[in-house]
């Protein structure tokens, strides 16, 4: 064999392995950092903090005053009872609830938020604030 012939072989051999030694290593999964969360806590009084939007506005603090009273038993009236396509419903202040509903509903103090627990022919059973009251249904 010719020495040209030779050397061409060799760079022809040598290229062909070259990318098996040369090769990239496998990389890892790039690894995605976790998204920091937003942490926002009320503030208590305009002095803490206020909206940005309606900085006059006292609507956050008086939900957070509302929310720490006791509601009297006399704040929640039972105006309406129906049954709709076999499910009791109550409408107390304005508000129609069914068995498990949860919402929020206007009384002399401001909104409360309640749920209803259960609804039987004379009375339903309420949750306010982690306390049951039972309210009596008046048939007229």
């Amino acid at each position: 064999m010719n020495a040209p012939l030779k050397t061409t072989l060799l760079v022809v051999l040598l290229g062909a392995g070259a990318p098996a030694v040369f090769a990239d290593q496998p990389k890892a999964a790039p690894v995605k950092p976790v998204p920091a969360k937003s942490v926002f806590t009320m503030p208590a009084t305009t002095h803490d903090g206020r909206d940005p939007f309606f900085p006059e506005s006292s609507r956050p603090y008086e939900d957070a005053v509302a929310s720490k009273h006791t509601v009297e038993a006399t704040a929640f009236v039972i105006k309406g009872f129906s049954i709709e396509h076999g499910h009791p419903m109550v409408i107390i202040n304005n508000h129609t609830f069914a068995v498990g509903d949860e919402g929020d509903v206007l009384t002399a103090n401001g909104r409360v938020h309640l749920h209803l627990v259960e609804i039987r022919p004379d009375a339903a059973v309420i949750e306010v604030n982690g306390s049951r009251r039972e309210l009596t249904i008046n048939t007229k």
